[in-house]
């Protein structure tokens, strides 16, 4: 069991060393050290603007429904969650194409719902909280109140869905980076992250992932991470 006053070393070695890589880590070419360069996912509560510039009266402002998708003017439903503002632009485009030759469209992020990660198993107080900034998986594992007795903080696993609509999970050992500035190497965070403490040893981690993790994911996170590729 780690405790936060733990943390303040590692934090500043690390800040003061080139992290090497981790043996402790799997191979993530998905991670964004600095979290600057995250592409912005949408999801259900965010509200957008869709601006049709070559049919201005059809521009509007619309929230993403609870099932991830919105509409507009002679369209059928659009979906939203999950993809950038760029692939809903070229989704929405080509779901007026059937009304309007060649639509010119913008669409622009007007507010966002949450900035919610879920930490889940084998911590003091699972469930969902607000980022309060850049942390990473340790951090948010403090936050729910650290590691139980049961819990294995050598491996800790975060979900992640990208831009492109895959899923991504990875381990981390947060003991390991605690006990040497060198191991840690971990995410910041991005809202709807869901960072889990196992109890056992993982043997099939995409199992693990399948069996226990999805889950035990609350609704709007569910919803999340369950929504196909489809763009209509």
């Amino acid at each position: 069991m780690f405790r936060f006053l733990l943390l303040l070393p590692a934090l500043v070695l690390g800040a003061c060393e080139t992290p090497q890589p981790s043996p402790y880590m799997e191979t993530m070419d998905w991670r964004h050290e600095d979290g600057l360069d995250a592409s912005y996912l949408l999801a259900p509560g965010d509200e957008i603007e869709v601006v049709v510039h070559s049919a201005p009266e059809l521009s509007r402002t619309v929230t993403i429904n609870p099932d991830g998708r919105f509409r507009m003017p002679f369209t059928g439903p659009i979906l939203a969650a999950a993809r950038t503002l760029e692939q809903v632009k070229s989704n929405t485009s080509q779901a007026l194409t059937s009304e309007l030759r060649d639509p010119d469209v913008d669409v622009f992020l007007v507010e966002a719902s949450s900035q919610q990660i879920f930490v889940g198993g084998a911590v003091e107080n699972p469930g969902l909280f607000e980022l309060p900034g850049l942390i990473d998986p340790l951090q948010a594992v403090i936050m729910a109140g650290d590691v139980t007795d049961a819990g294995r903080d050598d491996q800790v696993i975060l979900m992640r869905r990208l831009p492109g609509g895959q899923v991504q999970s990875a381990i981390f050992d947060l003991k390991a980076g605690i006990n040497n500035a060198e191991l840690a190497t971990w995410t910041p965070l991005r809202r709807f992250d869901v960072v889990y403490v196992t109890r056992k040893r993982i043997a099939d981690q995409n199992l693990f992932v399948q069996q226990f993790i999805r889950n035990a994911l609350p609704v709007d996170f569910s919803i999340f991470y369950d929504i196909g590729g489809d763009s209509r």
